[in-house]
């Protein structure tokens, strides 16, 4: 049986009507036409599906839409403001840390999610919080060097 969430989608106010157990990264991808989180594992063993929601990275292939009633969802859309990218996204260009750029959505997100919580990790917090993503392209140590970096550059920035 479909019911009514709503929640706040990239600062807008979004109403969506679904099953309760739909997971959120269906919603996102088919209803809403966001497409930056991806399908991969769908196992939750990738990251590449990865959303903030209330500024913690989830894993929105095993995130049913009724957790997010009320909340607030971020995804690579939106994390560009006035169409300036967010500092992670320039790092990542900067490093050459996109590759195929399949699992860079969730990665970045991944990562803003820790600079919130920990706006300047060393190189051992940024390995140990990423690790769960993985990248097929293999470029993890231009990925943590762009996450460096955009620590730096975050410093006074207002997300």
């Amino acid at each position: 049986m479909e019911k009514i969430f709503n929640f706040k989608l990239n600062g807008k106010d979004m109403r969506v009507a679904s099953s309760p157990d739909r997971v959120l990264l269906w919603v996102l991808r088919s209803d809403l036409e966001h497409t930056g989180a991806k399908y991969s594992c769908g196992e939750g063993f990738c990251g590449a599906c990865t959303v903030i929601v209330n500024n913690e990275a989830v894993l929105s292939c095993q995130y049913p839409i009724q957790n997010v009633n009320g909340k607030e969802v971020i995804t690579i859309e939106g994390l560009q403001k006035n169409g300036d990218l967010h500092p992670l996204q320039t790092a990542f260009m900067q490093h050459n840390a996109l590759q195929c750029g399949f699992c860079t959505p969730g990665m970045i997100l991944g990562a803003y999610s820790l600079l919130l919580k920990n706006p300047q990790p060393s190189y051992r917090e940024i390995v140990e919080d990423m690790e769960i993503y993985l990248c097929r392209c293999g470029s993890y140590n231009r990925i943590i060097q762009a996450i460096q970096t955009a620590a730096q550059a975050m410093k006074g920035y207002k997300s």
